[in-house]
């Protein structure tokens, strides 16, 4: 039985949210967590980062987009059990609006590919993208509808 002292301590990252014509970016990711599926790019935050510095780190390390942090959209628990449903790790990533910049897109880092998904192409691909990205994407999306509508 695990205690307090045993469980893994919640690591803390960052998910960059850029829409650009319409599209949110995504990346197949490499590694734990949601290693083979997509989501918004990201990772820890390091010691003495701001949440901004780190997003538009990660997202320019993984990527090649270079874009502007703004304002924190959500804050996701992801927790990840073992078989015999024990906490093997738990992140808290804040998810950041992020302003597209330019730069060259490339897949790198912990990122096996790069994609750009309008609110079609989001919900076709299913399961293939992790639950709360598809839930931070899909709202963004509907949000960027409602006021083209206006």
């Amino acid at each position: 039985m695990s205690t307090p002292d045993t469980l893994p301590r919640p690591t803390l990252a960052v998910a960059a949210a850029v829409i650009r014509n319409e599209r949110i970016l995504m990346v197949r990711r490499a590694h734990a967590p949601n290693a083979g599926r997509l989501a918004l790019p990201g990772g820890k935050v390091e010691p003495g980062e701001t949440l901004k510095a780190a997003a538009e780190r990660e997202l320019r390390e993984e990527t090649g987009v270079l874009a502007n942090a703004g304002e924190v959209l959500a804050a996701i628990d992801v927790l990840d059990h073992d078989p015999m449903d024990h906490l093997r790790s738990h992140h808290v990533v804040v998810v950041l609006r992020m302003a597209w910049q330019g730069g060259e897109e490339a897949a790198a880092s912990d990122a096996r590919e790069l994609v750009w998904l309008d609110r079609d192409a989001l919900e076709k691909a299913g399961p293939d993208v992790c639950s709360s990205a598809a839930r931070v994407a899909g709202a963004l999306l509907a949000a960027g509808d409602q006021q083209k509508q206006r």
